[in-house]
Protein backbone atom coordinates (compact mmCIF):
# COMPACT_ATOMS: atom_id res chain seq x y z
CA UNK A 1 0.00 0.00 0.00
CA UNK A 2 1.09 3.40 -1.17
CA UNK A 3 1.52 5.03 2.62
CA UNK A 4 1.51 8.46 0.23
CA UNK A 5 -2.16 8.32 -0.35
CA UNK A 6 -3.48 7.86 3.20
CA UNK A 7 -5.00 10.29 5.51
CA UNK A 8 -3.02 9.89 8.43
CA UNK A 9 -5.08 12.22 10.94
CA UNK A 10 -3.82 11.61 14.49
CA UNK A 11 -0.11 11.71 14.90
CA UNK A 12 0.37 7.85 15.30
CA UNK A 13 -2.97 5.74 14.11
CA UNK A 14 -0.54 3.23 14.42
CA UNK A 15 -0.26 3.50 17.95
CA UNK A 16 -3.17 4.75 19.15
CA UNK A 17 -2.52 3.80 22.84
CA UNK A 18 -0.09 6.85 23.06
CA UNK A 19 -3.10 8.86 21.80
CA UNK A 20 -6.06 10.15 24.27
CA UNK A 21 -8.46 8.86 21.55
CA UNK A 22 -8.31 7.96 17.96
CA UNK A 23 -9.64 10.38 15.54
CA UNK A 24 -13.14 9.80 14.17
CA UNK A 25 -13.70 9.58 9.94
CA UNK A 26 -17.33 9.38 9.00
CA UNK A 27 -17.49 8.26 5.78
CA UNK A 28 -21.45 9.18 5.20
CA UNK A 29 -22.24 12.35 5.22
CA UNK A 30 -24.43 14.04 2.73
CA UNK A 31 -24.65 18.13 1.63
CA UNK A 32 -26.65 20.19 -1.08
CA UNK A 33 -25.24 23.09 -2.96
CA UNK A 34 -28.13 26.10 -4.34
CA UNK A 35 -27.63 24.76 -7.74
CA UNK A 36 -28.28 21.67 -6.90
CA UNK A 37 -31.66 22.72 -5.43
CA UNK A 38 -32.34 24.73 -8.39
CA UNK A 39 -31.68 21.80 -10.33
CA UNK A 40 -34.24 19.42 -8.39
CA UNK A 41 -37.13 22.29 -7.87
CA UNK A 42 -37.21 22.84 -12.08
CA UNK A 43 -36.45 19.20 -12.89
CA UNK A 44 -39.84 18.35 -14.88
CA UNK A 45 -40.32 14.53 -13.95
CA UNK A 46 -39.39 12.54 -10.93
CA UNK A 47 -36.79 12.64 -9.33
CA UNK A 48 -37.53 16.52 -8.09
CA UNK A 49 -38.29 18.47 -5.03
CA UNK A 50 -41.75 19.84 -5.12
CA UNK A 51 -44.47 20.97 -2.64
CA UNK A 52 -47.41 19.12 -1.31
CA UNK A 53 -50.52 20.70 -2.88
CA UNK A 54 -52.56 20.34 0.24
CA UNK A 55 -49.89 21.56 2.87
CA UNK A 56 -47.57 22.92 0.89
CA UNK A 57 -44.64 21.52 2.50
CA UNK A 58 -41.67 20.73 0.07
CA UNK A 59 -41.09 17.01 -0.68
CA UNK A 60 -38.63 15.13 -2.53
CA UNK A 61 -40.88 13.04 -5.11
CA UNK A 62 -38.79 10.03 -6.19
CA UNK A 63 -41.28 8.52 -8.34
CA UNK A 64 -45.10 8.82 -8.51
CA UNK A 65 -46.74 8.55 -4.71
CA UNK A 66 -43.16 8.48 -3.73
CA UNK A 67 -42.28 11.26 -1.69
CA UNK A 68 -39.66 11.70 1.85
CA UNK A 69 -40.32 14.69 3.58
CA UNK A 70 -37.75 17.56 2.95
CA UNK A 71 -38.18 20.33 5.82
CA UNK A 72 -36.38 23.62 5.64
CA UNK A 73 -34.65 22.59 8.80
CA UNK A 74 -33.16 19.56 6.91
CA UNK A 75 -32.42 21.16 4.06
CA UNK A 76 -30.58 23.49 6.22
CA UNK A 77 -28.34 21.09 7.48
CA UNK A 78 -27.78 19.62 3.87
CA UNK A 79 -26.90 23.29 2.62
CA UNK A 80 -24.38 23.83 5.65
CA UNK A 81 -20.73 22.94 5.23
CA UNK A 82 -19.52 25.66 7.68
CA UNK A 83 -19.80 25.85 10.85
CA UNK A 84 -23.23 24.22 11.87
CA UNK A 85 -22.20 21.29 10.81
CA UNK A 86 -17.97 21.87 12.28
CA UNK A 87 -20.07 21.85 15.65
CA UNK A 88 -22.20 18.66 14.85
CA UNK A 89 -19.33 17.18 14.57
CA UNK A 90 -17.27 18.24 17.46
CA UNK A 91 -20.41 17.37 19.47
CA UNK A 92 -20.08 13.83 18.26
CA UNK A 93 -16.20 13.65 18.15
CA UNK A 94 -16.32 12.95 14.94
CA UNK A 95 -13.01 15.05 13.51
CA UNK A 96 -13.48 14.16 9.72
CA UNK A 97 -16.08 14.13 7.27
CA UNK A 98 -16.36 12.72 3.16
CA UNK A 99 -19.16 14.59 1.83
CA UNK A 100 -20.88 13.18 -0.71
CA UNK A 101 -24.19 14.71 -2.65
CA UNK A 102 -27.14 12.99 -0.89
CA UNK A 103 -29.41 10.79 -2.98
CA UNK A 104 -30.76 10.85 -5.31
CA UNK A 105 -27.90 12.63 -6.97
CA UNK A 106 -27.72 13.55 -10.42
CA UNK A 107 -27.80 9.94 -11.73
CA UNK A 108 -31.10 10.38 -13.33
CA UNK A 109 -30.58 14.04 -14.42
CA UNK A 110 -30.48 14.55 -17.96
CA UNK A 111 -27.17 13.38 -19.23
CA UNK A 112 -25.91 16.73 -20.09
CA UNK A 113 -27.68 18.54 -17.78
CA UNK A 114 -26.15 15.73 -14.65
CA UNK A 115 -22.60 16.52 -16.64
CA UNK A 116 -22.20 19.88 -16.17
CA UNK A 117 -24.03 19.97 -12.57
CA UNK A 118 -22.04 17.47 -11.08
CA UNK A 119 -18.62 19.17 -12.57
CA UNK A 120 -20.01 22.31 -10.47
CA UNK A 121 -20.82 20.30 -7.47
CA UNK A 122 -17.76 18.39 -7.44
CA UNK A 123 -15.78 22.25 -7.95
CA UNK A 124 -17.92 23.98 -5.13
CA UNK A 125 -16.85 20.68 -2.56
CA UNK A 126 -13.55 20.96 -3.22
CA UNK A 127 -13.08 24.57 -2.32
CA UNK A 128 -15.40 23.72 0.88
CA UNK A 129 -12.87 20.71 1.71
CA UNK A 130 -9.85 23.60 1.23
CA UNK A 131 -11.50 25.92 3.66
CA UNK A 132 -11.75 23.52 6.27
CA UNK A 133 -8.20 21.74 5.79
CA UNK A 134 -8.43 18.26 7.74
CA UNK A 135 -11.96 18.25 8.58
CA UNK A 136 -13.55 17.34 5.30
CA UNK A 137 -12.74 15.19 1.96
CA UNK A 138 -15.10 14.19 -0.72
CA UNK A 139 -16.89 11.82 -2.98
CA UNK A 140 -17.49 12.57 -6.78
CA UNK A 141 -20.56 13.27 -7.81
CA UNK A 142 -21.29 11.51 -11.71
CA UNK A 143 -23.60 11.81 -14.42
CA UNK A 144 -23.62 7.90 -15.71
CA UNK A 145 -25.73 8.86 -18.44
CA UNK A 146 -22.62 9.55 -20.11
CA UNK A 147 -20.28 7.19 -18.95
CA UNK A 148 -16.96 8.39 -20.74
CA UNK A 149 -17.69 12.12 -19.78
CA UNK A 150 -18.07 10.65 -16.21
CA UNK A 151 -15.67 8.38 -15.91
CA UNK A 152 -13.29 11.46 -17.03
CA UNK A 153 -14.84 13.64 -13.93
CA UNK A 154 -13.99 11.12 -11.41
CA UNK A 155 -10.40 11.44 -12.68
CA UNK A 156 -10.79 15.24 -12.55
CA UNK A 157 -12.33 15.19 -8.98
CA UNK A 158 -9.60 12.65 -7.98
CA UNK A 159 -6.45 14.05 -9.34
CA UNK A 160 -7.03 17.38 -9.39
CA UNK A 161 -9.01 17.96 -6.36
CA UNK A 162 -7.95 15.24 -4.17
CA UNK A 163 -11.61 13.55 -3.68
CA UNK A 164 -11.47 10.03 -1.94
CA UNK A 165 -13.80 7.75 -4.46
CA UNK A 166 -17.33 8.04 -6.39
CA UNK A 167 -20.27 7.71 -4.47
CA UNK A 168 -23.28 6.83 -6.62
CA UNK A 169 -26.76 4.80 -6.45
CA UNK A 170 -28.32 1.58 -6.39
CA UNK A 171 -30.46 2.20 -9.62
CA UNK A 172 -31.00 4.91 -11.99
CA UNK A 173 -33.73 4.80 -13.06
CA UNK A 174 -34.36 1.69 -15.33
CA UNK A 175 -30.71 1.09 -15.62
CA UNK A 176 -27.97 -0.43 -12.98
CA UNK A 177 -24.43 0.06 -12.46
CA UNK A 178 -23.09 -3.46 -13.70
CA UNK A 179 -24.77 -3.02 -17.13
CA UNK A 180 -21.96 -2.68 -19.10
CA UNK A 181 -22.64 0.69 -20.43
CA UNK A 182 -21.22 1.60 -17.14
CA UNK A 183 -17.95 -0.05 -16.90
CA UNK A 184 -15.74 2.27 -18.09
CA UNK A 185 -16.63 4.22 -15.23
CA UNK A 186 -15.42 1.10 -12.98
CA UNK A 187 -12.74 0.37 -15.07
CA UNK A 188 -11.30 4.32 -13.97
CA UNK A 189 -12.13 3.83 -10.17
CA UNK A 190 -10.44 0.94 -10.42
CA UNK A 191 -7.12 2.68 -12.28
CA UNK A 192 -7.35 5.74 -9.96
CA UNK A 193 -7.59 3.03 -6.93
CA UNK A 194 -10.83 4.96 -4.96
CA UNK A 195 -14.03 2.97 -3.91
CA UNK A 196 -17.00 3.40 -4.79
CA UNK A 197 -19.64 4.10 -2.11
CA UNK A 198 -22.94 2.55 -3.59
CA UNK A 199 -25.69 4.71 -1.31
CA UNK A 200 -29.62 3.06 -1.83
CA UNK A 201 -32.57 4.73 -3.74
CA UNK A 202 -35.78 4.00 -4.40
CA UNK A 203 -36.25 0.70 -5.84
CA UNK A 204 -37.47 0.35 -9.84
CA UNK A 205 -39.40 -2.60 -8.99
CA UNK A 206 -42.96 -1.15 -9.16
CA UNK A 207 -44.36 -3.87 -6.30
CA UNK A 208 -42.55 -1.09 -4.00
CA UNK A 209 -43.72 1.64 -4.64
CA UNK A 210 -47.24 0.89 -3.66
CA UNK A 211 -46.92 2.09 -0.11
CA UNK A 212 -45.31 5.15 -0.78
CA UNK A 213 -41.92 6.17 0.73
CA UNK A 214 -42.49 4.38 4.14
CA UNK A 215 -41.96 0.53 1.64
CA UNK A 216 -39.67 2.25 -0.89
CA UNK A 217 -37.54 4.33 0.98
CA UNK A 218 -35.24 4.00 3.69
CA UNK A 219 -37.09 1.69 6.13
CA UNK A 220 -37.22 -0.81 3.63
CA UNK A 221 -36.52 -0.38 0.22
CA UNK A 222 -33.60 1.42 0.23
CA UNK A 223 -31.89 -1.77 1.30
CA UNK A 224 -33.09 -4.01 -0.90
CA UNK A 225 -32.48 -1.88 -3.69
CA UNK A 226 -28.71 -1.61 -2.52
CA UNK A 227 -28.54 -5.30 -1.90
CA UNK A 228 -29.92 -5.70 -5.15
CA UNK A 229 -27.39 -3.80 -7.35
CA UNK A 230 -24.14 -4.94 -4.93
CA UNK A 231 -25.50 -8.56 -6.21
CA UNK A 232 -25.22 -7.64 -9.95
CA UNK A 233 -22.83 -6.24 -9.59
CA UNK A 234 -20.79 -9.33 -8.14
CA UNK A 235 -22.46 -11.65 -10.73
CA UNK A 236 -21.71 -9.01 -13.72
CA UNK A 237 -17.98 -10.74 -13.33
CA UNK A 238 -17.40 -7.08 -13.24
CA UNK A 239 -15.12 -7.39 -10.22
CA UNK A 240 -13.46 -10.37 -11.79
CA UNK A 241 -12.65 -8.26 -14.53
CA UNK A 242 -11.53 -5.37 -12.06
CA UNK A 243 -10.53 -7.10 -8.87
CA UNK A 244 -9.05 -4.52 -7.01
CA UNK A 245 -12.30 -2.65 -7.29
CA UNK A 246 -13.62 -1.53 -4.07
CA UNK A 247 -17.37 -0.65 -2.86
CA UNK A 248 -18.54 0.84 0.41
CA UNK A 249 -22.58 -0.28 1.31
CA UNK A 250 -24.05 1.72 4.05
CA UNK A 251 -26.23 0.82 7.24
CA UNK A 252 -24.06 -2.43 7.82
CA UNK A 253 -24.08 -3.85 4.70
CA UNK A 254 -27.80 -3.51 4.07
CA UNK A 255 -28.43 -6.85 5.40
CA UNK A 256 -26.30 -9.02 2.83
CA UNK A 257 -23.96 -10.10 6.06
CA UNK A 258 -27.00 -11.89 7.00
CA UNK A 259 -27.23 -13.72 3.91
CA UNK A 260 -23.72 -14.37 3.45
CA UNK A 261 -23.38 -18.10 3.65
CA UNK A 262 -26.72 -18.62 1.43
CA UNK A 263 -25.99 -16.30 -1.01
CA UNK A 264 -23.35 -19.02 -2.21
CA UNK A 265 -26.40 -21.54 -2.73
CA UNK A 266 -25.65 -22.08 -6.58
CA UNK A 267 -22.25 -22.39 -6.15
CA UNK A 268 -21.66 -24.79 -3.28
CA UNK A 269 -24.42 -27.41 -4.03
CA UNK A 270 -22.98 -30.29 -5.63
CA UNK A 271 -26.47 -30.94 -7.59
CA UNK A 272 -26.70 -27.08 -9.16
CA UNK A 273 -25.94 -27.26 -12.73
CA UNK A 274 -22.93 -24.85 -13.22
CA UNK A 275 -24.62 -23.80 -16.86
CA UNK A 276 -27.33 -21.96 -14.60
CA UNK A 277 -25.22 -19.70 -12.65
CA UNK A 278 -23.21 -17.12 -13.63
CA UNK A 279 -19.64 -17.47 -14.40
CA UNK A 280 -17.70 -16.39 -11.73
CA UNK A 281 -13.67 -17.16 -10.12
CA UNK A 282 -14.84 -16.99 -6.84
CA UNK A 283 -18.04 -17.76 -4.64
CA UNK A 284 -20.64 -14.92 -4.33
CA UNK A 285 -19.94 -14.52 -0.56
CA UNK A 286 -16.32 -13.92 -1.39
CA UNK A 287 -16.88 -10.99 -3.10
CA UNK A 288 -18.77 -9.65 -0.34
CA UNK A 289 -15.76 -10.13 1.70
CA UNK A 290 -13.18 -9.33 -0.41
CA UNK A 291 -13.90 -6.07 -2.06
CA UNK A 292 -16.84 -4.65 -0.09
CA UNK A 293 -16.82 -2.75 3.71
CA UNK A 294 -20.03 -1.42 5.54
CA UNK A 295 -20.58 1.51 7.47
CA UNK A 296 -22.46 1.98 10.14
CA UNK A 297 -24.90 4.17 9.16
CA UNK A 298 -28.59 4.35 10.70
CA UNK A 299 -28.57 0.66 11.75
CA UNK A 300 -28.39 0.40 15.55
CA UNK A 301 -29.09 -2.91 16.32
CA UNK A 302 -26.39 -4.32 18.24
CA UNK A 303 -27.71 -7.69 16.62
CA UNK A 304 -27.16 -6.50 13.69
CA UNK A 305 -23.45 -5.03 14.20
CA UNK A 306 -22.59 -8.60 15.54
CA UNK A 307 -23.22 -10.51 12.56
CA UNK A 308 -21.72 -7.93 10.50
CA UNK A 309 -18.54 -8.44 12.72
CA UNK A 310 -18.57 -12.69 12.73
CA UNK A 311 -19.54 -12.69 8.82
CA UNK A 312 -17.68 -9.93 7.50
CA UNK A 313 -15.15 -9.12 9.88
CA UNK A 314 -14.29 -5.65 12.13
CA UNK A 315 -11.66 -4.75 9.41
CA UNK A 316 -14.48 -4.01 6.87
CA UNK A 317 -16.60 -2.08 8.87
CA UNK A 318 -16.59 1.94 8.93
CA UNK A 319 -17.77 4.44 11.09
CA UNK A 320 -20.44 6.35 9.00
CA UNK A 321 -23.30 8.43 10.36
CA UNK A 322 -25.64 9.75 7.49
CA UNK A 323 -25.56 12.77 8.58
CA UNK A 324 -28.03 15.21 8.49
CA UNK A 325 -30.88 12.90 8.30
CA UNK A 326 -29.23 10.43 11.30
CA UNK A 327 -27.65 12.39 14.23
CA UNK A 328 -23.45 11.28 14.61
CA UNK A 329 -23.81 11.66 18.83
CA UNK A 330 -26.27 8.38 18.47
CA UNK A 331 -24.07 6.33 16.14
CA UNK A 332 -20.93 6.96 18.71
CA UNK A 333 -23.24 6.65 21.93
CA UNK A 334 -24.27 3.29 19.68
CA UNK A 335 -20.72 2.35 19.33
CA UNK A 336 -19.57 3.34 22.92
CA UNK A 337 -22.64 0.36 24.19
CA UNK A 338 -21.35 -2.60 22.00
CA UNK A 339 -19.01 -4.70 23.78
CA UNK A 340 -15.77 -3.53 21.36
CA UNK A 341 -12.44 -3.79 22.49
CA UNK A 342 -10.21 -0.85 21.99
CA UNK A 343 -8.36 -2.13 19.46
CA UNK A 344 -11.51 -3.37 17.14
CA UNK A 345 -13.21 0.34 18.24
CA UNK A 346 -9.75 1.97 16.74
CA UNK A 347 -10.67 -0.24 13.52
CA UNK A 348 -13.95 0.99 13.22
CA UNK A 349 -13.07 4.75 14.25
CA UNK A 350 -10.21 5.13 11.42
CA UNK A 351 -7.81 2.20 10.86
CA UNK A 352 -9.94 0.40 8.53
CA UNK A 353 -9.87 3.91 6.69
CA UNK A 354 -6.31 2.89 5.72
CA UNK A 355 -7.65 0.31 3.32
CA UNK A 356 -9.79 2.57 1.10
CA UNK A 357 -6.64 4.94 0.47
CA UNK A 358 -8.15 8.69 1.31
CA UNK A 359 -5.88 10.87 0.18
CA UNK A 360 -5.65 14.30 0.75
CA UNK A 361 -3.49 15.71 3.84
CA UNK A 362 -5.21 16.84 6.09
CA UNK A 363 -3.80 20.09 6.95
CA UNK A 364 -2.89 20.61 3.29
CA UNK A 365 -3.52 24.24 2.70
CA UNK A 366 -5.56 25.22 -0.84
CA UNK A 367 -2.41 26.57 -2.55
CA UNK A 368 -0.53 23.56 -2.72
CA UNK A 369 -2.73 21.66 -4.70
CA UNK A 370 -3.25 22.52 -8.53
CA UNK A 371 -6.41 24.01 -9.81
CA UNK A 372 -8.65 21.58 -11.55
CA UNK A 373 -8.55 21.33 -14.85
CA UNK A 374 -11.17 21.77 -17.40
CA UNK A 375 -14.56 19.89 -16.68
CA UNK A 376 -15.42 16.82 -18.92
CA UNK A 377 -18.55 17.51 -21.27
CA UNK A 378 -20.33 14.37 -22.35
CA UNK A 379 -19.33 14.14 -26.01
CA UNK A 380 -15.67 13.63 -24.51
CA UNK A 381 -13.74 11.03 -25.59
Amino acid sequence: MDSSRVVWVTGNMAEPSQATRTKRIDFEAHFVTAAYVRAMEENPVPPRYQRDLRTGRRRLCYAEGVTEPLGDNLLSRLLDVGEQRLAQMDAAGIDLQVLSLTAPGVEQLDPARGTVLAAKINEELARVIDRHPGRFLGMAALAPGSPHAAADELERAVTAMGFVGWKTHANFGQTYLDDEQYWPILERAAELDVPIFLHPTVPANPALLKYGFALAGAPFGFGVEASVCMMRLIYSGVLDRYPGLRVILGHLGEGLPFLLQRIDFAYVRPWFDPDARPVLKKKPGDYLRDNTFVTTSGNYLPAAFMCTRESMGIERILLGTDYPYEEPSECVRFLDGLALGQEDRHKVDCLNAAQVRVSVPPTEPAATRSAPGPAPTPASR
